[in-house]
């Protein structure tokens, strides 16, 4: 998801004639709006499908193509730059990805187990923990004042990854549980995750200009996306989630915290600088949880998916209060320094 579009420009002087706002500056402002208040409209979205399940019980089994258009727009905001840094600092990143893939997987697992929750929703936890990052935490990052060019990597190396890893973990921690078909989720995750990603890419670089006017649509789009998934698992599960919410609600944010707890412990272990650990916490505990939903849909049962949809919404609160809690607290000036010695400024942000 895109950062919130910067104010349109001065406020004109009294008696001055304003001109109609252009399409794309309606746009661009839609943008914003539905990027500011994403968490609460998921919110709305899931109350309304849990309680009207009928009228979306039906939306399933477009999951997989909506999240294929999210992973389109994701594409399209990338660049070559964005993987710089593994020549770089290829430490940095090769602890996040790591970080990301190992504490998230076992932390949903654990959580799952230490709460009693079914085999069902213990898949969904382990699928929501086996994704890669979320497309906000760059976002969320921008604004904590951590290491930007260090948390894009993250998400975009930890996506294209997530084809191979995904399916491994989910086989090694759901599996005696539950049948798992590792190679049909490999397949999946090619066509509904990298085959757009690398689309997306492709289409940036043979057609910039034309892609640099669609970059103001794409939170739209995505918020679109994400809210049409949630009121699809939601309705498709909506008994089952009035009967486990609230346990299954304290799962889904004690793996959340955990997971920025512990990025951040693992940053600050390893003696990474500040900025750069607060993007590893970031990064550890945000998903794609669009993509832990899609999976769940197609390879377990429907409440499988309802980690996913729940982790939705929360990921976004708390990594907000923890990007304006970040943010009022300035990074060291020497951590600063060896960032900018090394090309990683942080003042890119998508």
């Amino acid at each position: 998801m895109s950062p919130p579009v910067s104010p349109r420009g001065p406020v004109p002087a009294p008696g001055r004639v304003v001109a109609p706002s252009s399409p794309v500056e309606t746009v661009r402002g839609v943008s914003a709006f539905v990027g500011r208040w994403f968490a609460l409209i998921v919110l709305a979205a899931g109350a309304v499908a849990l309680a009207f399940p009928p009228a979306f019980a039906g939306w399933s089994p477009a999951v997989p193509w909506l999240l294929s258009v999210i992973m389109l727009g994701m594409g399209m905001t990338m660049r070559p730059a964005d993987f710089a840094i593994i020549g770089r600092r290829p430490w940095a990143l090769l602890l996040g990805v790591a970080a990301q893939y190992t504490i998230m997987p076992l932390l949903g697992f654990g959580v799952a187990h230490l709460l009693g929750l079914s085999a069902v929703l213990t898949a969904g936890m382990i699928l929501v923990g086996a994704a890669p990052g979320g497309t906000a935490s760059n976002v969320m990052v921008y604004l904590a004042k951590g290491d930007t060019p260090l948390s894009v990597a993250m998400t975009s190396v930890s996506t294209l990854i997530a084809p191979v890893l995904t399916p491994l973990l989910v086989l090694a921690l759901v599996g005696e549980s539950l049948p798992v078909d590792g190679w049909a989720m490999f397949r999946s995750i090619l066509q509904i995750v990298l085959v757009p990603v690398v689309l997306g890419l492709l289409l940036r670089l043979l057609l910039p200009r034309v892609v640099e006017r669609c970059l103001d649509v794409l939170p739209l789009l995505s918020v679109l996306g994400i809210t049409a998934v949630v009121l699809a698992v939601v309705a498709g599960s909506a008994s089952t989630l009035l009967e486990v919410g609230l346990v299954l609600v304290l799962a889904v944010v004690l793996h959340n915290v955990g997971g920025l707890a512990l990025g951040y412990a693992v940053g600050r272990a390893t003696r990474m600088p500040v900025a750069s650990r607060r993007a590893i916490s970031i990064e550890v505990g945000m998903q794609n949880s669009g993509l832990a939903a899609a999976l769940a849909t197609v390879y377990f049962a429907p409440a499988a998916a309802l980690p996913a949809a729940i982790f939705s919404v929360w990921h976004n609160v708390s990594g907000s209060l923890l990007a304006t809690r970040w943010s009022r607290r300035p990074v060291p000036v020497a951590d600063v320094s060896a960032l900018e010695a090394q090309g990683a400024d942080g003042s890119r942000a998508r």
